[in-house]
């Protein structure tokens, strides 16, 4: 058997974090979807994001309970499909994350993807209107 320096380290498959954050300039063909129940919240992929659009989940705590680590989830829309996130929950946490077909996305989610990050500010925008507005205007 050959020598694999990804076998023998594999943390060699990870990247550097990125130095510039980036917009997405077209609609990738799969999307990073996090599976809830694998993640545990360690946000490992967040810093690694080249598009920053992985955050933590937001809680609901009205009914008293409150979650110590939040898993993490994917904005849709802003995702690249780069499959960094996926290699470092794979190599530093635990396997949480998969790359899914962008239109399976889209039907399961009951969501539109949009071809550039503009359209998609545009049209959360749109769905939102009041969104950003002061009390009172």
């Amino acid at each position: 058997m050959a020598y694999d320096p990804k076998r023998a380290n594999p943390t060699l498959i990870i990247p550097e974090a990125p130095a510039k954050i980036t917009r997405k300039k077209k609609k990738p063909k799969e999307l990073a979807v996090v599976i809830p129940d694998n993640c545990t919240g360690c946000e490992a992929c967040v810093s690694f994001c080249p598009v920053d659009c992985i955050e933590l989940t937001p809680r609901d705590t009205s009914d008293g309970i409150n979650v110590v680590m939040p898993n993490v989830q994917i904005r849709f829309d802003e995702c690249i499909g780069c499959k960094i996130c996926v290699h470092v929950c794979e190599r530093m946490a635990w396997d949480a994350i998969e790359m899914w077909p962008t239109e399976q996305v889209e039907e399961y989610f009951e969501i539109k993807i949009h071809d550039k990050y503009e359209e998609a500010i545009a049209a959360h925008e749109l769905q939102n209107p009041d969104l950003g507005r002061q009390p009172g205007e």
